[in-house]
């Protein structure tokens, strides 16, 4: 039997649709402006859904000033007035209060960037490229003012995230990008950035994901891209490796990917991307053997080695399965059940998506099925819009489409710890964030929830939005207790009635898992074995849910909570289901006393959490040995000048690593950790909360360090909005547990 083409020059291969991709107008496009004029630039935010606006002229910037929060996010001066300096811990809260209210937007909540991995924009850049779709000049300007921002200074290259060493994944993409925008091959820095691709091997040694999205754009072929076959979802459920038991942003992204990669989808060759095939590679691309590529990586790429198990599988699929058996009625069937899939995660999420990597992967999808002009190509456009992000450095893509839900509901509850709900001063404030939160709680399961995989979510609150409408337990557990802490002990009008309080816990009781432990956003559904089948290569823990000792605090201390008001409502099924949480989270606890994060950096953020579960049931430094052990692990690591700081090494190495000078947000949380277990000596946590009132600026706020968050293990992302917020709450329950005078303070 004759082998079947499974090549992007196949004459069956699907082209792009666009037209005049012949022109040679890529080639000759008139230089980019060195800058936008930042006066111009704008944050809209409507009902938490946030875009950032170019205008026009002078005469449109007089018709929309621009707001104190924009000029902040953007670098410019804010005029906020100099303050007092703080001699004490309430009034370096307040100071701070008076700034980050500034900040607040008009339906109630505070947006930020939260950026830090280097792998997005190119999704986005590449499917508006080969989609031809139109975005603005000023966009094209501060894409390339960000990239060239966040170049590696030493080598001229990119790293899988901001703080990370130069990568094929970083650099092979985000030179890709620059390209795309009409950024010159010739510019010093990407001659420099070219250099540092083909010391790593060139772009055949980019992980699955890079060489998905050069197949797509033209500039590899199909074959240098192990599969990714949409069969896979015809699995019955029962099968342990269907994909509806991965990780929801593993699944979420394999989808569109499956469907592209069949249609082999690739945009046809024109100019610049024949003079991108020279570039990318360290040998003429026509000499290249890419199916001999499939399996090649970078070392600095390869994080998480595909197990032989997986590389086995491949081999199948590539020599056995695609050209000897795969037929056809099989091949459509899977189409069609993967784009029926697609469609529901549009529909459900008025097509902002998961995330910003499959968002653009569900546009060309519908590029693709549906046409150009579809409304479906045409709303993705405009969602696309929600993931960029404005700052100094230019324009970036966030890791989703805000951390609005998040972020509101902590800065509640930090106010409230501060002993401030019920100053008139905040309430305002306090009321606006409520009403934001009521705004955004989800009201509906998703439509048709079983046929898509989706978790329950009545009742539930998403990271950012209710359109974008995944239930996350955490993000539920934290606005059900900002909700609580207004309406139920300060008084505020009750926004949330006690039935949708209700659809909060029901929601959140489905979610635990046979080990007491919660995940993010649905059960775990898949064995752990499933990361035999890992293919992104450069991320670990991806394939399916895990226990989260952050997750799991924040269910048992919003259970707790409620409880508290509620006590007859679902009372043993509460009981049980904390107790069980209880338990993991103590058999969660490594030998050193800490607990590993998988949200923030790392040990000191997921301790904080787990010493809150404990102490949530009384236990302290005094009676519990497992919370002592967790404030000698702490103290241990405290550093000399009175704070904590912790590297992102942690999250990738599983052993604590010193950053090399503390951190006011690290400081915050070991703080945090010690008031909950009732450390008996505050001499630390005076001399560390110190050294974060020494770090505040004169108009309240503190400077942005080193970055927060994680994902994957591998990559990290930004929390802007945690050095207001746990400074804040650190300070409030110094000042709850030791008051605040001045001279003691002294």
């Amino acid at each position: 039997m004759a082998k079947k083409s499974v090549n992007n020059d196949s004459p069956n291969a699907v082209k792009s649709k666009a037209k005049g991709s012949s022109s040679t107008a890529e080639s000759t496009e008139p230089q980019l402006a060195e800058k936008t004029d930042y006066s111009r630039w704008r944050l809209l935010d409507d009902q938490g859904r946030q875009t950032w606006h170019y205008l026009g002229d002078a005469d449109e910037a007089k018709k929309w000033p621009q707001s104190t929060a924009d000029k902040y996010f953007l670098g410019l001066p804010t005029g906020l007035p100099i303050l007092p300096t703080a001699k004490s811990p309430k009034e370096s809260i307040l100071n701070c209060l008076e700034f980050f209210s500034q900040l607040q937007l008009p339906p109630g909540n505070w947006a930020c960037e939260y950026s830090g991995p280097m792998f997005l924009l190119p999704g986005l850049v590449i499917t508006w490229y080969v989609t031809e779709t139109q975005y603005p000049e000023a966009f094209k300007v501060e894409i390339r003012n960000y990239l060239f921002a966040r170049q590696n200074p030493d080598n001229g290259g990119w790293g899988l995230h901001v703080e990370g060493e130069s990568t094929v994944f970083g650099t092979a993409m985000n030179y890709v990008v620059l390209r795309l925008i009409g950024v010159s091959e010739e510019d010093p820095r990407m001659v420099k950035a070219r250099g540092t691709l083909h010391k790593l091997g060139g772009a055949v040694n980019g992980p699955h994901w890079a060489k998905f999205w050069l197949s797509v754009l033209g500039v590899s072929k199909w074959e240098l891209v192990n599969p990714v076959p949409p069969e896979l979802w015809l699995l019955p459920d029962w099968v342990p490796i269907a994909p509806w038991r991965w990780w929801i942003h593993m699944r979420q992204v394999f989808l569109p990917m499956s469907f592209i990669a069949s249609k082999g989808f690739s945009y046809p060759p024109n100019p610049l991307t024949l003079q991108l095939r020279k570039e990318l590679y360290t040998e003429p691309y026509e000499t290249i053997n890419f199916l001999s590529h499939r399996n090649s990586i970078s070392p600095r790429d390869n994080f998480h080695p595909k197990t032989w198990f997986l590389n086995s599988i491949n081999w199948a699929l590539v020599n056995i399965w695609y050209p000897y058996l795969r037929p056809k009625s099989i091949v459509d069937r899977a189409e069609q059940w993967t784009w029926e899939l697609i469609q529901r995660e549009d529909e459900n999420t008025d097509f902002s998506n998961l995330g910003p990597v499959n968002a653009p992967m569900n546009l060309l999808a519908c590029y693709i099925h549906d046409g150009p002009d579809s409304y479906s190509v045409r709303r993705h456009r405009e969602r696309l819009n929600d993931f960029l992000w404005v700052n100094n450095e230019g324009m970036l893509m966030n890791g989703t489409n805000g951390v609005q839900t998040w972020d509101t509901a902590f800065l509640i509850q930090a106010v409230v710890e501060a002993g401030l709900a019920d100053s008139p001063r905040w309430k305002p404030m306090l009321q606006k964030a409520l009403e934001f939160l009521e705004d955004q709680q989800i009201r509906e399961n998703c439509k048709e929830q079983e046929k898509c995989y989706r978790q329950r979510s009545k009742g539930a609150w998403a990271f950012s939005t209710k359109a974008q409408s995944y239930t996350v337990s955490d993000c539920t557990s934290e606005a059900l207790k900002a909700v609580i802490q207004l309406q139920n002990i300060h008084g505020y009008p009750t926004l949330i009635s006690d039935q949708r309080l209700e659809d909060a816990i029901d929601t959140l009781l489905t979610m635990q898992n046979p080990s007491g432990g919660f995940s993010s956003y649905e059960p775990t559904r898949g064995s752990e074995y499933l990361e035999y089948l890992n293919a992104a290569e450069v991320f670990g823990r991806i394939m399916v849910e895990y226990d989260y000792p952050e997750c799991t605090t924040a269910v048992v201390t919003a259970l707790s909570i409620f409880s508290e008001h509620y006590p007859k409502y679902r009372t043993e099924d509460i009981r049980e289901v904390k107790s069980n949480a209880l338990s993991y989270i103590r058999r969660a606890q490594l030998k050193d006393g800490s607990w590993y994060g998988s949200w923030g950096i790392c040990f000191t953020y997921a301790t904080m959490f787990a010493v809150e579960s404990l102490a949530s049931i009384g236990a302290t430094y005094e009676n519990d040995e497992m919370v002592k052990k967790a404030c000698q692990f702490l103290l241990d690591k405290q550093m000399d000048d009175g704070g904590w700081g912790e590297s992102y090494k942690s999250c990738e190495t599983g052993i604590y690593t010193h950053h090399k000078q503390s951190q006011v947000v690290h400081t915050a949380w070991a703080c945090i950790s010690l008031m909950n277990a009732k450390y008996p000596d505050k001499a630390p946590i005076q001399k560390a909360l110190k050294l974060i009132v020494g770090r505040q600026q004169a108009n309240g706020e503190w400077l942005q360090e080193a970055i927060e968050g994680v994902f994957n293990k591998s990559c990290m992302i930004t929390y802007p909005n945690y050095k207001f917020i746990f400074p804040i709450k650190a300070l409030g329950m110094f000042t709850h547990i030791y008051g605040d005078g001045v001279s003691d303070w002294d």
